[in-house]
């Protein structure tokens, strides 16, 4: 029976959100294309009408994820957004969490395909938090950024550092709340200091 392009394009997008979560839960070395295509309900052997590659589908999938991930920031308040980001809740939701926090330390070993798909991923994240920001002149602009990516990185740091504890931890929630707090606080002085 014959495909027809709609079902070859909901297959691909099928595989591509299928990719997405195993190897956010995984890694990219914790899942093969014959597991990923089993799980999405398809043979081992279509892998290579929809991808010329393995790296191909990680990048896609990269993008995919920090898709979903920006989603969820839009028309959210940035502390709210803090709040969630560093909970229980999204640290033990590997599969359907950040993005970033799970494969940053992957794609650090990844081709520059890979690369480039986080730092575009990164760079549109940032551009959305700033842009919520007002009307600013070049060195207001540059000073955002950079406090910006400040609470980015710190948010992501912790995110991590958490989930490389136990799950059982005490130090996994301390981690979480602790740079919460710092994160909220920081930005509350920033905002009453102008």
């Amino acid at each position: 029976m014959k495909v027809t392009k709609a079902q070859v394009e909901a297959n691909r997008a099928h595989i591509v959100e299928t990719a997405c979560t195993l190897f956010r839960e995984r890694g990219y070395d914790g899942i093969g294309v014959a597991e990923l295509m089993a799980t999405a309900g398809l043979t081992h052997g279509g892998f290579y009408r929809h991808f010329a590659s393995k790296a191909e589908l990680m990048a896609e999938a990269a993008a995919c994820g920090v898709a979903k991930t920006r989603s969820l920031m839009d028309g959210v308040d940035m502390a709210d957004f803090i709040s969630h980001y560093l909970s229980r809740e999204h640290r033990d939701d590997r599969s359907g969490g950040c993005t970033l926090a799970a494969l940053s330390g992957d794609a650090a070993r990844q081709p520059d395909a890979i690369k480039a798909t986080f730092a575009t991923g990164l760079e549109n994240m940032l551009a959305d938090l700033l842009a919520t920001g007002g009307t600013r002149n070049e060195e207001e602009l540059r000073h955002a950024r950079a406090r910006t990516i400040d609470t980015v990185a710190h948010a992501l740091g912790a995110l991590v550092l958490s989930r490389a504890c136990p799950d059982d931890s005490p130090l996994a929630d301390e981690i979480l709340q602790t740079c919460r707090t710092a994160i909220l606080e920081s930005r509350e002085a920033q905002m009453t200091t102008g």
